[in-house]
């Protein structure tokens, strides 16, 4: 049977296992945001580097399969600090901190990293109330299309897109039309597996959906950003 070590620790593994994998049996922590085990793997974050000896750079842990006698770095400097700056890259488009229990404040919290130093244009609140038991909250989504992938791999809806590139990509239900005339048939699959409560159950947000706390470090940033979005 195949082994690899993750962290000093040998581990046996089946064919086709993938470091991710691999590094969940040695009981090594990988920090994703893309990744849904629930869903195939996507490698489109690249939050989830490490090092492998003999390759020249960090290696994408949830697409990247294993070979025998791999030896793989978990805590590797460089790897972490690429994925400490994707985590601060996202943080920087949001107009406030995620909440504490989301996935992605909870990633930022283990790596390290706080206040976003890059100041910019942020996403504008915007809320999709159309469903009867679903809140979109367009300015928390980060484009990791783990909602959209739920609806097409888990539920074969596939009542939501991916729009735009860049800083205006988003995801849509339907054409646009919102998610009581798309094909969503109510499972929370997109919910469940979103790591920002872009989506999120209506009775979760409470009365008013009274927006989270701003990031607290540097009380000038949100005034940065409106004036680097007026200038353009």
């Amino acid at each position: 049977m195949p082994t690899v070590t993750v962290d000093g620790t040998a581990v046996e593994i089946a064919a086709g296992t993938t470091i991710l994998e691999a590094a969940k049996l040695a009981d090594a922590w990988v920090p994703t945001l893309c990744f849904d085990e629930r869903q195939a793997p996507f490698g489109a974050c690249r939050v989830c580097l490490v090092a492998v000896e003999g390759a020249p750079k960090p290696l994408p842990a949830c697409t990247t399969p294993c070979r025998d006698g791999m030896v793989i770095d978990t805590h590797d400097e460089r790897s972490r600090r690429v994925a400490g700056a994707v985590v601060e890259l996202v943080l920087s488009e949001l107009p406030q901190a995620p909440a504490p229990h989301t996935e992605l404040a909870q990633i930022a919290e283990r790596l390290g990293v706080g206040e976003p130093r890059w100041p910019g244009e942020v996403h504008h609140g915007e809320h999709d109330l159309r469903h009867p038991y679903l809140v979109f909250q367009h300015e928390l989504c980060i484009s990791c299309g783990r909602c959209v992938r739920a609806c097409d791999e888990v539920q074969g809806a596939f009542a939501l897109t991916a729009t735009a590139r860049g800083f205006s990509a988003n995801v849509t239900a339907g054409l646009d039309s919102g998610f009581e005339d798309s094909a969503c048939v109510s499972c929370g699959a997109c919910a469940d597996t979103c790591p920002t409560d872009a989506i999120t159950e209506m009775t979760l947000l409470g009365d008013g959906f009274p927006p989270r706390e701003p990031y607290q470090d540097d009380p000038g940033r949100r005034s940065r950003k409106r004036l680097r979005s007026n200038e353009r």
